[in-house]
């Protein structure tokens, strides 16, 4: 069951109309209806596929067609996630027709699977309005599988995604409606080294995130408070950072990492993505500390290949670390702020999503340990114009969490997996801003639906993340050491 919460998010999303002129990362709140028949509108979709680049099937003669899969953030071979649209065309009357465009993503790591693993192959999962085949049945329609799909069956869910449907809508209906002024092609952030920009097409960003749009803007911080240690924090801002750019906002990434690995972020973010560059970017002292955190898990260096992809093919990224580790308390505070803070006024035609641990993030002095405390959010919000400060929720599933062992010796951490217990809110990534401010200081939240702790990346060796190949630190036998999830 969904929260109220949740609904009330999608209640508020759904009526709150819309723009005359939408940006690139606004949800529509609408469908996009042709004003010509099915037969009529659908060669103009099938060519809009093949221009793009984006090879499909179809059904002939059901007005039915299904994309090939493509990995998110381009050609990475951790990234985990695989997307391809289903378009179904649809008659709205005998003039008119419309598209539902759904967005299936597949994950090899099993996160997607619904409850027990199995699809339900009924009317439960229908897409709404009565409709006689769910996404799965479509899929299976296509690929007419023998037996068991089971790739898919264990790794697949598929969402609409009306953001596509306009983009489609609006480079077809003005070549039906035979205009002479063919729509302009979005332009994407391109970096200033690059040759030439990539077709907005061209770069698989996943689901857009509801209520991002409203955020992304010239010289403003979004800055995110996370609960470290989880799988989909790291690709929430990949995601985010990826969508902005797109859309055509340059973006700079911030990241709550030692500041003395800044020569090694940025010489990774300019590599070809080599084992000797990974090795190079994960010799830093900082990755192997005898209590990680979850800041340097496997999914904060997925998310460095992640931004890294996106640079290569010539968007306009950046990206930063901002943490002061000899410093302590307050000072650490106020280095933090000083250092964000220099790097936004450096650059202010620039969007910049800042991660850090959500104590940081808030904009309200005083901690219940210490009254006057001033967080690295509040010192900012007195000196940038336009500061967001947003509260990581999800839903239950687990973390890789350091906390005081109080058995053990006096203020040694103990470092594992552990349950973390969230409110559900659907597996939809969203932002979403109160009118005011909580008692913490947060503006609003960020969702990223159920999540899944990360390990610290050189449990897997110091390579490539996800390659297990050890090299240079051998996985150990740490026994009992870590807390598991129940």
């Amino acid at each position: 069951m969904r929260s109220v919460f949740y609904a009330v998010v999608m209640l508020v999303w759904g009526l709150s109309g819309c723009a005359a002129r939408m940006g690139d990362l606004d949800i529509p709140d609408r469908e996009a209806i042709y004003e010509r028949p099915l037969e009529e509108m659908w060669p103009q979709v099938r060519e809009f596929f093949t221009e793009n680049k984006l090879p499909y099937r179809e059904d002939k003669g059901s007005m039915v067609l299904q994309t090939d899969w493509r990995q998110e953030f381009g050609g990475s071979k951790i990234s985990g996630y695989w997307h391809r649209y289903m378009v179904l065309g649809k008659r709205e009357s005998p003039t008119q027709s419309k598209l539902w465009i759904i967005r299936i993503t597949k994950s090899a790591n099993k996160t997607l699977s619904p409850t027990g693993g199995q699809l339900s192959w009924g009317v439960s999962r229908a897409l709404g309005g009565g409709e006689e085949l769910s996404v799965e049945d479509l899929e299976a329609y296509f690929d007419a599988p023998q037996g068991e799909n089971s790739f898919f069956a264990e790794s697949g869910q598929g969402s609409r995604d009306l953001v596509m449907e306009w983009r489609v809508f609006n480079s077809v209906a003005p070549k039906l409606a035979k205009e002479e002024n063919a729509p302009r092609p979005v332009q994407v952030a391109k970096a200033p080294e690059a040759k030439e920009a990539p077709n907005a097409m061209a770069i698989e960003c996943g689901l857009p995130i509801i209520g991002l749009g409203k955020h992304a803007k010239k010289g403003a911080v979004l800055l995110l408070g996370e609960m470290h240690g989880t799988q989909e924090v790291p690709r929430f801002v990949a995601q985010a950072a990826c969508q902005a750019m797109v859309a055509g906002m340059p973006v700079t990434v911030g990241l709550e990492l030692p500041l003395e690995n800044q020569t090694r972020v940025d010489a990774f973010l300019e590599s070809a993505g080599t084992e000797e560059d990974w090795l190079k970017l994960m010799e830093a002292p900082f990755w192997r500390s005898p209590y990680p955190d979850g800041r340097s898990s496997e999914a904060v260096a997925n998310m460095l290949e992640q931004l890294r992809q996106l640079r290569s093919r010539g968007l306009d990224l950046e990206a930063f670390v901002f943490d002061h580790p000899k410093a302590q308390g307050q000072q650490r505070e106020s280095a933090m702020a000083a250092t964000v803070k220099h790097q936004v006024e450096s650059a202010s035609e620039r969007f910049y999503v800042v991660l850090s641990g959500n104590i940081h993030a808030r904009t309200k002095s005083g901690l219940p340990w210490d009254k006057t405390y001033r967080p690295m959010g509040l010192l900012l919000e007195e000196k940038l114009d336009d500061v967001v400060a947003l509260d990581m929720a999800y839903d239950s599933g687990s973390a890789w969490i350091c906390a005081v062992d109080t058995k053990g010796a006096k203020d040694k951490l103990d470092c594992g997996i552990r349950n973390a217990k969230g409110n559900d809110n659907g597996d939809r990534f969203f932002v979403h801003r109160w009118d005011g401010r909580n008692d913490a200081g947060y503006h609003g939240v960020f969702y990223v639906g159920p999540v899944n702790a990360s390990a610290p990346a050189v449990h897997k060796g110091m390579g490539r993340p996800g390659e297990d190949d050890h090299s240079g630190h051998p996985l150990k036998d740490e026994g009992s050491s870590y807390a598991s999830t129940r």
